[in-house]
């Protein structure tokens, strides 16, 4: 789709990716960009930007925002959390209860809020940040992990979906990203501010599926290889 002139919503907006994100959209010619955070206190002000309230778990927040953003037409979900946990930790249930909420659930609400509004306003697209730890679960992380391989599935079931209404449904998958997510681990980080100028350039391309860097390309080429059944991460 083309971001000249376009109106779009990025969740997550008040930091990292989707601050960068805001930007990027801005840069390559969106009319206006909808910045939503659970604060809005968080969003950075700039010509073009409105301030969105909008908690990703809250179905009254979605439902405000379907309702009076009736002119939007690309929908980034963004937002994101992740708890730190492994599948047999004592906290396991609660952490997956929470990233399933806001990695899950939340896109999930937020596309069939939006479907409508995006069919009315010539299909447009819906773009869902994934991870590397879509395909591979990391000891740590891996509650993290099962709810965006979740995410993964549910952007290829809105990719079938939407298609008859023209929605191009994307999902961007990238590994280790220099923002507050990541801030403990001492390894090479991609800039944010990277992902994002590359996503958009993407989605002006008709691309339906974004691997940000080269972990994700390595990981996605070896899935037929089963390199999920031997993390190469790990090694």
């Amino acid at each position: 789709m083309k971001i000249q002139d376009s109106i779009a919503l990025v969740t997550g907006a008040n930091r990292g990716l989707g601050r960068e994100f805001v930007q990027a959209l801005l840069a390559a010619g969106a009319k206006k960009v909808y910045a939503a955070a659970r604060d809005l206190s968080t969003i950075d002000p700039m010509e073009g930007v409105v301030p969105l309230k909008l908690d990703v778990t809250n179905m009254q927040d979605i439902a405000t925002a379907a309702r009076e953003c009736k002119d939007v037409s690309l929908l980034i979900n963004n937002a994101g959390i992740i708890r730190g946990a492994g599948l047999l930790d004592s906290t396991s249930l609660d952490s997956a209860r929470d990233e399933w909420e806001t990695t899950f659930i939340g896109p999930l609400a937020l596309s069939q809020a939006f479907a409508p509004t995006l069919a009315t306003n010539g299909g447009g697209a819906i773009v869902n940040v994934l991870s590397a730890l879509s395909w591979i679960s990391m000891p740590g992380a891996a509650t993290y992990s099962a709810a965006k391989a979740a995410a993964w599935s549910l952007t290829n079931g809105l990719r079938n979906e939407l298609h008859d209404q023209g929605t191009a449904v994307i999902g961007l998958h990238v590994a280790y990203m220099d923002t507050d997510m990541a801030r403990g681990l001492t390894v090479p980080k991609t800039h944010p501010r990277v992902v994002a100028q590359y996503s958009v350039e993407c989605i002006q391309q008709g691309q339906v599926e974004i691997l940000a860097d080269e972990i994700c390309r390595q990981l996605k080429g070896g899935l037929s290889a089963g390199v999920y059944l031997n993390n190469p991460l790990l090694q």
